[in-house]
């Protein structure tokens, strides 16, 4: 009887350590983590006042961390090192009893906090995961190992990182403003400075150079002739702003994503922040990825080569801004034709040829197709937490599209500039693909 007795507790132990052990392992693998600790970066991102092209780079570093733990140890996958031209290859390690899912997200975490600020960003963060990783039973020893694993993979990826002259532009030459015709000006109500006139100057990531993809040229600006193809373009960023349907005014709203809107009532002027459009793109991929229900592994890999795309196109983009510094619409409209006349969005603080946001998501269109594919259908509930709802998107390339037609509606951009941005953002994305060879 006693021996019968301790068979059957014996089984029950192995049953309760085997179903520990499922949980660790569906915990831990489990592809929503990712998204999760993506998100958190996101929140850092937003509550910071990043703007789109520094929040591109803060995404990049931290994505390209988790990934390169992937490569270490998944086989599916190879390493960006020399692919990235510049990356080194990361050193073999010693180190045992990693559970790589759970050193990709603590070496995103370790990478997110250092490239953002204020210091200890994610401290709270990386604590709750621990926590939670200890509650589904993975060993103290795995997270040590894990932790070790992540902090060797982060500190490569921050030592790379120093080389890509952020620092060094943070005490560039500003932009110029001058009274020519044409040229960019300061735009109401924030009129405030350029925002990174030598970002072209960053060391892109895939892309030989900041002017690889440099778009078509805008149409000459002639204000005189009502007949000029640049006075037709004007006048249709008025008729088009002046009459929006409502679905156009969600469209514009959706995919508005201005970090820092002034607000002006009167007297009264107050900040709002949303996510800038690689912190929309980025929830993006999670959405897709968990409709293709995408593994750990392969989610990584979509975040990092998005993340990557949106990083270059920024670049790109940039390089083309203050190459043709063109007027934007409010400021011509203002001065020619209506002078209490504003867009339905508010006009960032660059110059308005290429549109960065068509730029961007035709660029980030690509690769997510790459991955997750180009008929993949989703409900983007992205913009629920800023009270504007859902859209239905039929695929990455359709959001794309509408991302870029969303800054004529806003009155913010000429048809020009989105789809010449357009173009040039998706043949850099068609670029990366084929350039990178992630997946054996």
């Amino acid at each position: 009887m006693f021996k019968q007795l301790c068979v059957a507790v014996s089984a029950a132990i192995l049953l309760i350590s085997c179903g520990e052990k499922k949980d660790y392992t569906a915990y831990i693998s489990d592809p929503v983590l990712y998204c999760k600790t993506v998100k958190q970066l996101n929140n850092v991102v937003l509550e910071n006042n990043f703007p789109p092209m520094i929040a591109s780079r803060n995404y990049v570093y931290a994505n390209i961390a988790a990934y390169e733990v992937v490569a270490y140890y998944d086989n599916r996958f190879n390493s960006l090192a020399g692919q990235i031209k510049h990356l080194p290859a990361f050193p073999k390690t010693d180190i045992k009893d990693v559970n790589y899912q759970l050193a990709a997200l603590l070496a995103f975490c370790k990478v997110g906090e250092a490239v953002t600020f204020p210091e200890g960003s994610m401290q709270e963060y990386v604590k709750q995961l621990k926590h939670e990783a200890d509650s589904a039973g993975v060993p103290e020893s795995v997270i040590k190992a894990s932790q070790q694993f992540a902090d060797s993979v982060g500190g490569h990826i921050l030592r790379w990182s120093k080389g890509d002259n952020y620092l060094r532009l943070r005490t560039a030459p500003k932009y110029e403003v001058t009274n020519e015709e044409g040229r960019w000006v300061p735009t109401p109500p924030m009129y405030a400075q350029a925002v990174e006139p030598n970002w072209k100057e960053m060391r892109p990531m895939v892309m030989d150079s900041a002017s690889q993809f440099k778009p078509m040229r805008p149409p000459v600006y002639n204000i005189t002739d009502k007949n000029s193809e640049f006075y037709k373009y004007l006048l249709e960023v008025k008729s088009v702003s002046d009459s929006l349907t409502e679905e156009q005014k969600h469209i514009a709203d959706f995919w508005d994503d201005n970090p820092f809107k002034m607000n002006v009532s009167g007297h009264i002027m107050f900040a709002t922040k949303k996510f800038s459009p690689p912190g929309h793109w980025m929830n993006i991929v999670g959405i897709g990825a968990k409709k293709a229900k995408a593994d750990f592994s392969t989610t990584v890999a979509a975040y990092a080569e998005t993340s990557i795309a949106l990083y270059d196109a920024f670049i790109s983009c940039w390089d083309e801004k203050y190459r043709s510094n063109f007027v934007r619409p409010e400021t011509v409209i203002n001065k020619y034709i209506n002078s209490d006349w504003q867009p339905y969005i508010q006009t960032p603080p660059f110059p308005s040829h290429t549109s960065g946001h068509a730029t961007i998501s035709a660029a980030a269109a690509e690769t997510m197709t790459n991955w997750l594919g180009d008929q993949l259908s989703f409900t983007d509930t992205s913009s629920l937490e800023f009270g504007i709802k859902s859209r239905e998107i039929q695929s990455f390339r359709k959001a794309a599209e509408e991302a870029a037609m969303s800054r004529l509606y806003g009155g913010i951009h000429y048809r020009f500039d989105n789809e010449h941005g357009t173009e040039a953002g998706r043949k850099l994305g068609e670029f990366i693909v084929s350039r990178l060879n992630m997946k054996k």
